[in-house]
């Protein structure tokens, strides 16, 4: 993918992410070609090329842009519980949630995720907006690993299902369940010393 800045450019790969996802809308991702999506875009297949190497690097640029966009909701976390932030962020994004659900492209999201949250986790606790007690000596990237695997198939499943489920109930049975899992190891610890 070219990376320039050049606002040309820029309007170019606009165009031509937003036209893979309309003709997503219409067919399968794995039948649609380049001069396909040129076209939808009104460009010309040079233009196509000067910007992106194949559909394939179209596609990750999008879930580029998703994932980054996700990041920077990590940020704005203040006081709401992060499953609740990831819901809503979610529903921001219902229609191409739904399309990847479709082209069950879901997974391509999570690698990306597993693939850029650990840096911005460092991000997140160097400014302050995770307290460095959550996880003390414990080893981030795996914790990070399992709460991305967890919230993921967990919105997987929501997606899969149409998102008609009440989020907030979701959220409220997950953190039920998250202090129920605290307290049981806890006892666990305790009978086991």
């Amino acid at each position: 993918m070219n990376d320039s800045k050049n606002p040309s450019a820029v309007k170019s790969k606009a165009l031509i992410c937003d036209a893979l996802i309309r003709l997503m809308q219409q067919h399968p991702y794995e039948e649609i070609t380049v001069k396909q999506i040129a076209l939808e875009a009104k460009l010309v297949r040079k233009t196509f090329y000067r910007n992106f190497d194949s559909k394939e690097d179209v596609l990750e640029s999008i879930f580029d842009t998703l994932v980054n966009e996700y990041k920077i909701h990590l940020i704005m976390l203040n006081k709401t519980l992060p499953i609740d932030m990831i819901f809503e962020f979610c529903l921001q994004h219902k229609q191409l949630l739904l399309l990847f659900d479709k082209n069950n492209m879901m997974y391509r999201i999570l690698q990306k995720l597993n693939d850029t949250l650990p840096e911005k986790h460092e991000e997140l606790v160097a400014m302050g907006a995770f307290p460095q007690e959550l996880f003390g000596e414990l080893d981030p990237y795996y914790l990070i690993s399992l709460n991305t695997g967890g919230a993921w198939n967990v919105i997987c499943r929501w997606v899969r299902a149409g998102m008609k489920d009440d989020p907030k109930k979701i959220s409220a049975e997950l953190t039920e369940y998250i202090i129920k899992m605290g307290a049981f190891a806890q006892k666990l610890k305790t009978s086991q010393n």
